[in-house]
């Protein structure tokens, strides 16, 4: 893991597909990772979880949320925090959607 640059060029962080209709693009440190996620119209993260806790901030569009037995409508500035190990999942709306997304630790299956 380097250490990323003072400042960030998302347009130069090569995107990498987590699922079908979603991408990631991630920066790390060796205690903070950011992902920008893009979702296309209608893309799913399939249910899951991961000891990292999660926080972040949607971006643009709208997306529904599940974290454990809460299901929220998220759309621009709404925020989430997910505790490690709690099951999430989310679906985007219509026109699709961007999130920024903060691990701590970060999360060792996204830097390989």
């Amino acid at each position: 893991m380097s250490t990323p640059p003072f400042f960030i060029n998302w347009a130069s962080v090569p995107p990498r597909d987590l699922v079908p209709g979603v991408t990631l693009r991630i920066v790390s440190s060796e205690t903070i990772m950011l992902s920008l996620v893009e979702l296309l119209p209608e893309a799913k993260v399939p249910l899951h979880q991961h000891p990292h806790e999660q926080m972040g901030i949607w971006l643009e569009g709208e997306g529904r949320f599940t974290v454990g037995e809460e299901e929220r409508i998220v759309g621009p500035g709404d925020s989430y925090a997910i505790p490690g190990n709690v099951p999430h999942a989310v679906i985007a709306g219509p026109r699709g959607g961007k999130a920024l997304d903060i691990f701590h630790p970060p999360r060792e299956d996204y830097l390989r």
